[in-house]
Protein backbone atom coordinates (compact mmCIF):
# COMPACT_ATOMS: atom_id res chain seq x y z
CA UNK A 1 0.00 0.00 0.00
CA UNK A 2 1.22 3.53 -0.76
CA UNK A 3 0.33 6.97 0.53
CA UNK A 4 1.07 10.56 -0.36
CA UNK A 5 1.86 12.57 2.76
CA UNK A 6 2.62 16.24 3.31
CA UNK A 7 5.26 17.28 5.81
CA UNK A 8 7.49 20.33 5.92
CA UNK A 9 5.63 21.94 3.02
CA UNK A 10 6.53 19.11 0.63
CA UNK A 11 4.71 16.00 -0.54
CA UNK A 12 6.19 12.50 -0.52
CA UNK A 13 4.91 9.22 -2.00
CA UNK A 14 5.74 6.53 0.55
CA UNK A 15 5.25 2.81 1.07
CA UNK A 16 6.25 0.50 3.91
CA UNK A 17 10.04 0.13 4.07
CA UNK A 18 10.87 3.38 2.21
CA UNK A 19 13.49 5.78 3.53
CA UNK A 20 12.94 9.52 3.06
CA UNK A 21 14.62 12.75 4.15
CA UNK A 22 12.16 15.42 5.34
CA UNK A 23 12.35 18.83 7.01
CA UNK A 24 13.36 18.59 10.66
CA UNK A 25 10.85 16.86 12.95
CA UNK A 26 10.98 16.76 16.73
CA UNK A 27 12.31 13.52 18.20
CA UNK A 28 15.40 11.43 18.73
CA UNK A 29 16.78 8.54 16.67
CA UNK A 30 14.65 5.45 17.28
CA UNK A 31 11.44 7.36 18.06
CA UNK A 32 8.25 6.60 16.16
CA UNK A 33 6.43 9.46 14.43
CA UNK A 34 2.96 9.50 12.85
CA UNK A 35 2.68 11.55 9.66
CA UNK A 36 -0.85 12.87 9.99
CA UNK A 37 -1.44 14.85 6.78
CA UNK A 38 -2.26 12.01 4.35
CA UNK A 39 -3.40 13.38 0.98
CA UNK A 40 -3.91 10.15 -0.96
CA UNK A 41 -3.67 6.44 -0.22
CA UNK A 42 -4.27 3.21 -2.05
CA UNK A 43 -2.94 -0.01 -3.47
CA UNK A 44 -2.40 -0.31 -7.20
CA UNK A 45 -5.35 1.39 -8.93
CA UNK A 46 -7.64 1.20 -5.88
CA UNK A 47 -7.77 4.26 -3.64
CA UNK A 48 -8.47 3.98 0.08
CA UNK A 49 -10.37 6.32 2.41
CA UNK A 50 -7.78 8.87 3.50
CA UNK A 51 -9.45 9.46 6.88
CA UNK A 52 -8.71 5.89 8.01
CA UNK A 53 -5.12 5.72 6.76
CA UNK A 54 -2.21 6.42 9.09
CA UNK A 55 1.45 6.53 8.15
CA UNK A 56 3.89 5.71 10.92
CA UNK A 57 7.64 6.17 10.56
CA UNK A 58 10.75 5.59 12.65
CA UNK A 59 13.36 8.33 12.95
CA UNK A 60 16.69 7.00 11.72
CA UNK A 61 18.74 10.15 12.36
CA UNK A 62 18.70 13.92 12.68
CA UNK A 63 21.11 15.34 10.10
CA UNK A 64 21.97 18.31 7.91
CA UNK A 65 21.51 18.39 4.15
CA UNK A 66 24.08 19.46 1.56
CA UNK A 67 25.59 22.92 1.87
CA UNK A 68 24.04 25.66 -0.26
CA UNK A 69 26.34 28.58 -1.10
CA UNK A 70 24.76 32.04 -1.27
CA UNK A 71 26.86 34.58 -3.16
CA UNK A 72 25.78 38.19 -3.64
CA UNK A 73 27.63 40.65 -5.87
CA UNK A 74 26.98 44.13 -7.23
CA UNK A 75 29.04 45.07 -10.23
CA UNK A 76 31.48 47.94 -10.00
CA UNK A 77 30.72 48.63 -6.34
CA UNK A 78 33.22 46.29 -4.65
CA UNK A 79 30.30 44.49 -2.98
CA UNK A 80 30.67 40.75 -2.46
CA UNK A 81 29.03 38.61 0.23
CA UNK A 82 29.44 34.87 0.53
CA UNK A 83 27.44 32.76 2.96
CA UNK A 84 26.57 29.09 3.33
CA UNK A 85 23.56 27.26 4.70
CA UNK A 86 22.90 23.64 5.68
CA UNK A 87 19.23 22.82 6.21
CA UNK A 88 18.27 20.62 9.18
CA UNK A 89 16.55 17.39 8.11
CA UNK A 90 15.25 14.16 9.57
CA UNK A 91 15.82 10.75 8.00
CA UNK A 92 12.72 8.54 8.29
CA UNK A 93 12.04 4.86 7.62
CA UNK A 94 8.37 4.25 6.85
CA UNK A 95 7.21 1.42 9.11
CA UNK A 96 3.53 1.19 8.29
CA UNK A 97 1.07 2.61 5.77
CA UNK A 98 -2.64 2.04 6.40
CA UNK A 99 -4.81 1.38 9.40
CA UNK A 100 -3.34 -0.92 12.05
CA UNK A 101 -6.00 -3.64 11.61
CA UNK A 102 -5.28 -4.14 7.92
CA UNK A 103 -1.51 -4.17 8.43
CA UNK A 104 -1.66 -6.81 11.16
CA UNK A 105 -3.83 -9.16 9.11
CA UNK A 106 -1.76 -8.68 5.93
CA UNK A 107 1.45 -10.31 7.30
CA UNK A 108 -0.55 -13.35 8.44
CA UNK A 109 -1.97 -13.75 4.92
CA UNK A 110 1.46 -13.20 3.39
CA UNK A 111 2.95 -15.94 5.58
CA UNK A 112 0.22 -18.35 4.49
CA UNK A 113 0.82 -17.52 0.83
CA UNK A 114 4.59 -17.86 1.17
CA UNK A 115 4.20 -21.53 2.14
CA UNK A 116 2.27 -22.21 -1.07
CA UNK A 117 4.36 -19.89 -3.23
CA UNK A 118 7.48 -22.10 -3.75
CA UNK A 119 5.35 -24.98 -5.03
CA UNK A 120 3.57 -22.75 -7.52
CA UNK A 121 6.77 -21.12 -8.82
CA UNK A 122 8.51 -24.47 -9.34
CA UNK A 123 5.60 -25.72 -11.41
CA UNK A 124 5.36 -22.48 -13.43
CA UNK A 125 9.08 -22.26 -14.24
CA UNK A 126 9.29 -25.14 -16.79
CA UNK A 127 6.24 -23.81 -18.67
CA UNK A 128 7.91 -20.42 -19.03
CA UNK A 129 10.95 -22.02 -20.66
CA UNK A 130 8.83 -23.85 -23.25
CA UNK A 131 6.90 -20.69 -24.13
CA UNK A 132 10.03 -18.62 -24.85
CA UNK A 133 10.09 -17.26 -28.44
CA UNK A 134 12.55 -18.82 -30.87
CA UNK A 135 15.29 -16.78 -32.56
CA UNK A 136 15.01 -15.89 -36.25
CA UNK A 137 16.68 -18.29 -38.69
CA UNK A 138 18.29 -15.42 -40.67
CA UNK A 139 22.05 -15.13 -40.10
CA UNK A 140 23.17 -12.08 -38.15
CA UNK A 141 25.26 -9.46 -39.92
CA UNK A 142 28.88 -9.12 -38.93
CA UNK A 143 30.07 -5.93 -37.25
CA UNK A 144 31.54 -4.47 -40.47
CA UNK A 145 28.35 -5.12 -42.50
CA UNK A 146 26.18 -3.54 -39.81
CA UNK A 147 28.41 -0.45 -39.73
CA UNK A 148 28.31 -0.12 -43.53
CA UNK A 149 24.53 -0.28 -43.51
CA UNK A 150 24.28 2.45 -40.87
CA UNK A 151 26.75 4.78 -42.58
CA UNK A 152 25.24 4.33 -46.04
CA UNK A 153 21.76 5.12 -44.67
CA UNK A 154 23.16 8.21 -42.97
CA UNK A 155 24.84 9.35 -46.22
CA UNK A 156 21.67 8.88 -48.27
CA UNK A 157 19.51 11.04 -45.98
CA UNK A 158 21.40 14.34 -46.58
CA UNK A 159 21.44 13.67 -50.33
CA UNK A 160 17.64 13.41 -50.36
CA UNK A 161 17.32 16.66 -48.40
CA UNK A 162 19.71 18.45 -50.79
CA UNK A 163 17.70 17.20 -53.78
CA UNK A 164 14.45 18.39 -52.19
CA UNK A 165 15.93 21.86 -51.55
CA UNK A 166 17.12 22.05 -55.16
CA UNK A 167 13.60 21.24 -56.40
CA UNK A 168 12.10 23.91 -54.11
CA UNK A 169 14.49 26.60 -55.35
CA UNK A 170 13.45 26.07 -59.01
Amino acid sequence: MFAVVRTGGKQYRVAAGDKIAVEKLAGEAGDTVTLGDVLLAGEGDNLADVGKVQVSAEIIAQAKSEKVTVFKKRRRHNYRRKAGHRQQMTLLRIVQVGDSKAEKSAPAKAAAKSDDAPVATEAAAPKAKKAAPKKDAAPAKSGAEATETKTSAAKKAPAKKAAAKADDSK
